[in-house]
């Protein structure tokens, strides 16, 4: 039987928040409504991670967060409270470095390792250099530049060695030993340890698909190193021979570069990773190496705790972080269904306005970015949209606005120039693969790597989805997809008329199965795992940092030019979510929102007052000339940024000097116009800094500023009321991000991953839930700046649906009210079942309290609003309806004791 939430609620856990503190506020939790705690991925992690997706070892719990005794208290606290739990889980990659026993495994083995099967390793790239070896561009400059200036050492603790470099540690391939035994021997004059010298020389270095004989070799190596320890303790002057041997191979540059090129990796710069990695890694990210977990055994050693936990009922649910990372993300959600039938599985897969989930996957649905990107596209007012336009890009000047305007240019070059830079290595990884191709082909065999890579990249970066799910072995290949395919490659042949269209079209045979092989099947499995690192990379977290009209739309799996859905729209998608993902998740904010909630539903409010918005900007520009710099390239910061930083400040103001420097730097780091993570531009980012300090130090500035916010919060909070209450009544499971049931005005991580106070959260719901009398409405508005209205509604909707998840669940249906009347577009609403009506606002600031003759037939029966009290029947006029409460959530009075 699927055991599917009712509610789910988000931590973080991390050394600063563990176990025992989540243990201590589920009590809370449960008393607001919540079913399940979701917890970010708690297997043991890298040391100090702060969000647990760099997972070391999946057997063990993470140390940090109270190890395997914590987790026990912490499951059987939820089990006393009749609680659940869900957890994220990493099937893509895990975190390099010691605690790694599989990655340090490969690093000391190389391709003989145990382990080797489970990287995605390319262990015989086209460079003759780096075949069998493994790139780590850790140092800080040149690799004969450190070893010159002694960066690297052989180090020895007891019997083991190992390689110090850039504050790592590296293992030492056992083969390599022979030179420091070898001479340590001679110092020493030591017949065993010659003897030892000789045998680890001999160890051989069978491949890892050579099982017998790679478990052989992992034994023989083992007794080599007892026996050297052994020695070690037993025979006197052999440790300081072998330090004498370590001290002179550390004191020889010549002798130190023959060890080092001994070793099964090679050390090397840090910025060769974008050309040279050969390893595929999570997006560009040297530390996350991926797994190879459609391997049966791979997916068995990596999933055995976690199902576990599902089989005993200590999970009923996990979310599957990055499927799109995965070789074949449909056959790895088939095999995680059956190995827990039972289990609620949702999946982070970002879909693209108009896309939907693939209903042949196992899983009861997404994240909940696309219905975060519907309800926040169903609050925009379309013709302030339009008029927000042009008062963008008259503020950031016509050179400017002539670089961003054309946005499928803009996101199309953008993703070119990841998959040049950050992603260079597995652009390379695929042009060696389709040469090879072409090479079997007369009639394509004198196409150069050079047309080859450039068609890749252009064809990466005409694809309008994050990747598609052709499979080869399974001659799999839906319409989608074909069409999808056939999209980006006509995009890049009009865009790239120089290459051969010919190329395109055989790349397409390739992709769409025409033309099939065993070449061709690697290379279309691996091009999919490539796409999605483009789109996320050039879009989310460029593009959605350089095209400013309305920052609020920049969101994942957003559209920034997009002109807002109507009604029709919003009850199309959800008519088509309860027929497909009936329990899918919904969510408003996540650890990945690039701004919280609450700072979205205020920013749309800014569609409706735009030229208000526009003249006031413009103000502020001239109120603030004179703080900043002026360089030869022109003012600091820039108009854009500028831009930015004032929308900024409306959608989270108050706003300290620290947290509003925090993100405007990483925002102007990722949109790479200006400075950028890799190439700090030192003079901007001070001019920035300082241009914010000395604004929010001006108070003419801020008091304009704070006229201006207040005239937009109530209607924003409005906004949010709205959008909470529709994600607690569409089809699928509301999911709350830690602290986000009062007001949060939260920007992008960091900053949406401050402490969350509890206590006194806590304690607003204690003094909500004393409450009495008729008017209870009226005292929880009063109580609006803690953010009470929000806190009630989430806990009436949560109320409700544990008394009668029925009328949420797969068989509940979904369809529109009709609302009637001058302003009937104005309202949203909805039934599930015959039970519960919701009927909720937007544009309040347009609306200005005129409903004149709106109204909505309500279904026969007498209605009670949950939020109010109000009693309701027959036609209900919408200034009556919300005269007390700005959102309404009815309930049948005959259904409700039934």
């Amino acid at each position: 039987m699927l055991r599917v939430p009712i509610s789910t609620y988000r931590l973080q856990l991390h050394k600063e928040f563990t176990f025992e503190d989540a243990r201590s506020i589920v009590e809370y939790l449960r008393d607001l409504g919540i079913s399940h705690v979701y917890c970010s991925p708690y297997l043991q992690a890298a040391p100090g991670s702060m969000h647990g997706y760099d997972v070391v070892s999946h057997q063990a719990v993470n140390v940090e967060l109270g190890g395997a005794e914590g987790h026990r208290r912490f499951t059987e606290r939820l089990k006393e409270l009749r609680m659940g739990q869900v957890l994220d889980i990493v099937p893509n990659h895990m975190s390099l470095g010691r605690e790694n026993r599989y990655w340090w495994d490969v690093l000391e083995n190389g391709a003989s390792s145990r382990y080797a099967s489970f990287f995605d390793i390319d262990w015989q790239p086209v460079e003759e250099r780096l075949r069998d070896k493994i790139l780590v561009p850790i140092l800080a400059d040149q690799y004969g530049r450190v070893l010159h200036q002694e960066g690297i050492r052989l180090i020895r603790e007891g019997s083991s060695f190992s390689v110090e470099a850039a504050g790592q540690t590296l293992p030492v391939a056992p083969q390599s030993l022979q030179t420091i035994l070898g001479r340590a021997s001679e110092i020493a004059r030591s017949k065993t340890l010659s003897f030892l010298a000789a045998s680890f020389g001999r160890l051989p270095s069978p491949p890892y698909e050579d099982r017998r004989r790679v478990l052989a070799l992992h034994n023989d190596k083992m007794v080599l190193y007892s026996l050297l320890k052994r020695v070690c303790e037993e025979e006197q002057g052999v440790c300081e021979g072998i330090d004498r041997s370590v001290e002179e191979l550390n004191s020889s540059e010549d002798a130190l570069d023959d060890f080092l090129n001994e070793q099964n990796y090679r050390l090397a710069y840090w910025k060769t990773s974008g050309q040279q990695l050969g390893y595929r890694r999570f997006f560009d990210v040297n530390s996350l190496v991926a797994l190879r977990v459609e391997r049966e055994h791979v997916f068995e050693e990596t999933h055995a705790l976690v199902l576990e936990w599902l089989q005993q009922g200590a999970l009923d649910g996990v979310r599957v972080d990055h499927p799109d990372g995965l070789r074949d993300p449909l056959e790895y959600l088939r095999r995680l269904r059956e190995r827990a039938p039972g289990a609620w599985i949702i999946g982070e897969k970002i879909l693209e306005p108009g896309e939907f989930l693939r209903e042949n996957w196992p899983i009861q649905g997404t994240t909940g970015y696309d219905f975060m990107y519907v309800v926040g596209s169903l609050q925009l007012w379309p013709q302030g949209l339009e008029e927000l336009t042009g008062i963008y890009y008259g503020f950031i000047g016509k050179e400017m606005a002539a670089s961003l305007s054309d946005y499928a240019t803009l996101a199309h070059d953008k993703k070119i120039n990841v998959s040049q830079e950050a992603l260079g290595s597995d652009v390379n990884r695929l042009t060696s693969m389709f040469v090879e191709i072409c090479e079997s082909n007369r009639d394509r065999r004198d196409y150069t790597q050079a047309e080859v890579r450039r068609a890749i990249r252009e064809l990466a970066a005409c694809l309008d989805i994050y990747r598609t799910y052709v499979v080869p072995d399974r001659n799999e290949i839906t319409e989608e997809d074909h069409a999808h395919i056939a999209q980006a490659v006509e995009c890049a042949k009009e865009r790239r008329q120089d290459i051969d269209g010919d190329l395109f079209d055989f790349l397409c045979d390739v992709l769409t199965l025409r033309i099939t092989g065993r070449r061709e099947a690697e290379f279309v499995l691996r091009f999919q795992q490539f796409t999605g690192p483009v789109m996320a990379k050039g879009v989310e977290d460029t593009v959605f940092y350089c095209y400013n009209r309305l920052s609020g739309m920049n969101e994942v799996g957003g559209n920034p030019v997009g002109t807002g859905i109507d009604v029709a729209e919003f009850h199309a998608y959800c008519e088509k979510m309860q027929a497909t993902h009936p329990l899918t998740m919904t969510a408003l904010a996540t650890h990945d929102t690039k701004r919280s909630d609450d700072v979205r539903a205020r920013l749309a409010v800014l569609t409706e007052i735009a030229p208000r918005f526009g003249s006031s900007i413009q103000r502020w520009a001239r109120m603030n000339a004179g703080f900043r710099r002026r360089s030869v390239t022109g003012a600091m910061p820039d108009a854009n940024t500028e831009y930015l930083y004032y929308q900024t400040l409306i959608g989270a103001w108050p706003l300290t000097v620290d947290r509003a420097q925090t993100y405007m730097l990483k925002a102007v780091r990722e949109a790479k116009m200006q400075t950028s993570w890799i190439a700090n531009n030192k003079e901007f980012e001070d001019a920035l800094m300082e241009f914010i300090a000395r604004t929010l130090e001006h108070a003419p500035f801020v008091k304009e500023l704070e006229q201006f916010v207040e005239r937009v919060k109530s209607a924003g909070r409005v906004n949010s009321l709205t959008q909470t209450l529709m994600k607690h009544t569409v089809p699928g499971v509301p999911d709350l991000y830690q602290g986000t049931e009062v007001w949060d005005l939260s920007l992008v991580d960091p900053d949406n991953r401050r402490p969350v106070d509890y206590e006194r959260r806590r304690q607003l719901l204690a003094d909500m839930q004393a409450l009495t009398g008729p008017d209870i409405a009226a005292q929880i508005m009063q109580n609006a700046e803690e953010g009470m209205p929000k806190m009630w509604v989430i806990h009436q909707a949560l109320r409700l649906r544990r008394e009668h998840p029925e009328w949420f669940g797969a068989e509940a249906g979904y369809r529109l009210l009709g609302v009637e009347g001058a302003r009937a577009e104005y309202v949203i609403a909805y039934l599930r079942g015959d039970s519960v009506a919701t009927i909720v606002p937007r544009w309040m600031l347009k609306l200005a309290g005129a409903w004149r003759d709106t109204a909505i037939a309500l279904p026969d029966g007498r209605w009670v609003n949950r939020l109010t009290g109000m009693m309701v029947q027959g036609r209900v006029a919408m200034k009556n309806l919300f005269r007390e409460f700005p959102v309404a959530l009815l309930v049948r009075e005959d259904a409700r004791d039934a």
